[in-house]
Order: structure tokens, then C-alpha cells, then sequence
């Protein structure tokens, strides 16, 4: 249960209440997760639907007439009006995986645990948001042209792939077969996809891509747009060897590796 939550190697955390556990979470994972946990409630007991929540560029962008025809009046007693912009579709497409589920579980176990530790390991609050905005707006403009429309599970591969460049030397193991360092962690999730359904998994190049772009331009940027942004590597050794030392006892499906 402690691997589960997230706790170290002494199991510490498994054995707290789950309130603290929970207010122990930084902010943006903490509502992250809470709003995935509530949405996937509500869709369960048909409160709400998947067709609600979905990302669609028309739906929030592009206002379009409706003829409104009344039940009991003739075709040619109609009224037009304007459908409503539907913003909120920005923000359910990143906290909707699902109904309760296993599938849901393993979503909220990744939030949980690259999310919290990126967080945790930012050199601010600031940094992580500015993070978390620059993926979720570069995956809303590239939904169009992958055609996805829900984009929860691409900025959660995002996170990983970017925790697993930031980590280079954290070493994990897949269910005990093999054991491998952090950077390899998106690629193996590639191929366990490919066995699985016998299909390359959008979701997850599109996160490793986006992943990219953040660490390379802005994360590690070239020299030629050297900034006070390389500073964000300078986060104290003392949250890194922390981060490590829970990331070594985890596992991917996962069980945690040793040094």
C-alpha cells in the first residue's frame, strides 16, 4: 500500500491518515488527482457524460446557429439562436480517464507519482504551472491534427517522459524481468502498449514529443536562447536525493528498483 501512495523506502507514508496523505500532496497534483477521482465518480453514477467533457475545437471556439423548432408549432414557427461556447471542455479534457476502473487507477498511480515529484522538485510553484500550461496549450493545438479528443492520459506521458530525462540515474524494474535507468521508462511503456494491443500508442509519442519541446527549449535550453530558465536545474540536492530515493521504490506496473 505504501509503494501504492507513494511512500519512501521505510513505508512511512502508507501508515498516515489519508487526509494527511492527501494535504501532504502538492497543490496542482493534489486538485489534479481530485478532480480526476470526482469526474470519473460522476460519469459512474451518469451524472455526467464522456460526450460533455470531450475536447472539440468547434465546441469552445466556433459559435453556431441552432433552429429551434417548438414541439407544437409548425416548421415555419422557428426561432435561431447562437450556440454557447462550451470552455469548460478545455479543462474536463485533461481530468477525464474513464469511469472506475483499473485503467483509472494506473492513470491516478502516474499523476500521483511523476506529477508529485516534479512538483515537489520545482524550483517554485511557479515553474511547475508554467510547465503544466505550456504542455496542456501545446496538446490543445495539436488535439486537431491527431484527432484526440480527450488529453489526460498525453500530458500524464508528458510528465513522465520529462521526470524520466530529469532523473537520469534513477534505475527501475519492470515486475521484477528486467531492471533499467528512468530515461528508458517512456519507451518501455511504448512497447508494453505494443504487445498489449498491437498498436503504436498515440497518446504516449505525442506526450514523449511534447516532453521533448519542454526539455529542450525550455528546461535545457541551447545557447542560443541561454536564459535565467537553465536555473531551473538548480533545485537543492537535498529535494533531489529525496525524489530519488522514492522513485527507486516504486514499480511501473511497476515494482521499484534498486542500485
Amino acid at each position: 500500500m505504501a509503494a501504492m501512495l507513494g511512500g519512501a523506502a521505510g513505508g512511512d507514508l502508507g501508515a498516515l491518515p489519508l487526509e494527511q496523505w492527501f494535504f501532504e500532496m502538492p497543490v496542482c497534483t493534489r486538485w489534479w488527482t481530485t478532480a480526476t477521482v470526482v469526474t470519473g465518480l460522476l460519469v459512474q453514477c451518469h451524472v455526467l457524460t464522456p460526450f460533455q467533457l470531450f475536447y472539440s475545437f468547434r465546441a469552445v471556439f466556433v459559435r453556431s446557429q441552432v433552429c429551434l423548432i417548438p414541439p407544437t408549432s409548425s416548421p415555419s414557427i422557428s426561432s435561431i439562436t447562437d450556440s454557447k461556447l462550451q470552455y469548460w471542455r478545455l479543462f474536463t479534457t485533461f481530468i477525464y480517464f474513464g469511469p472506475l476502473s483499473l485503467n483509472l487507477l494506473f492513470h491516478i498511480f502516474f499523476i500521483q507519482r511523476y506529477a508529485r515529484m516534479l512538483e515537489e522538485s520545482a524550483q517554485s510553484q511557479a515553474h511547475f504551472t508554467w510547465m503544466l500550461a505550456y504542455a496542456a496549450t501545446t496538446l490543445l493545438c495539436l488535439a486537431p491534427l491527431v484527432s484526440v479528443v480527450f488529453l489526460g492520459s498525453i500530458l500524464s506521458s508528458t510528465l513522465v517522459y520529462i521526470w524520466s530525462r530529469r532523473h537520469p540515474d534513477v534505475q527501475l524494474s519492470f515486475l521484477g524481468l528486467f531492471i533499467f535507468r528512468a530515461p528508458f521508462l517512456p519507451w518501455v511503456m511504448i512497447a508494453l502498449s505494443v504487445v498489449m494491443h498491437g498498436q503504436w500508442p498515440k497518446d504516449e509519442l505525442c506526450g514523449i514529443a511534447v516532453g521533448h519541446g519542454k526539455i529542450r527549449f525550455l528546461l535545457n535550453p541551447p545557447s542560443y536562447l541561454n536564459t535565467d530558465v537553465q536555473q531551473q536545474s538548480g533545485t537543492s540536492s537535498t529535494t533531489f536525493t529525496q525524489q530519488t530515493t522514492m522513485a527507486q521504490d516504486h514499480w511501473i506496473l511497476l515494482s521499484g528498483g534498486k542500485d
